[in-house]
């Protein structure tokens, strides 16, 4: 029997994956921001980062050469949650509540 396809939103992400779902979350958009925010080396952040784009749980975007130019740096690559990054995110921080106290959201430091 073949086996089902995994939900998209299933809780049992890693936690990495789930560290950098939250630091995406809280408005670390670009890689070298993820990586500051998490502490996670790039040969672990950038690999996870490609697999949550592929699994259709964030979505990237090129920033124009212009604005890169004018900062004297590279290009930047953003980063924004799906809506089924969002719901896969929702559902892993229930599973493991401790993510969002590392790296709280800007609504839930009050």
């Amino acid at each position: 029997m073949p086996a089902e396809p995994k939900d998209k939103t299933d809780p049992r992400l890693s936690h990495t994956a789930a560290l950098i779902l939250q630091s995406i979350h809280t408005g670390q958009i670009y890689g070298f921001s993820v990586m500051e925010q998490t502490g996670l080396p790039s040969g672990t952040v950038y690999p996870a980062l490609r697999r949550l784009e592929r699994d259709g749980l964030i979505a990237s975007k090129w920033e124009a050469q212009s604005i890169a130019d004018r900062e004297q740096r590279p290009p930047r690559k953003y980063y924004r949650l799906t809506r089924e990054g969002l719901t896969a995110l929702e559902n892993v921080l229930k599973r493991y509540p401790l993510i969002e106290k590392l790296i709280p959201t800007p609504a839930s430091n009050a």
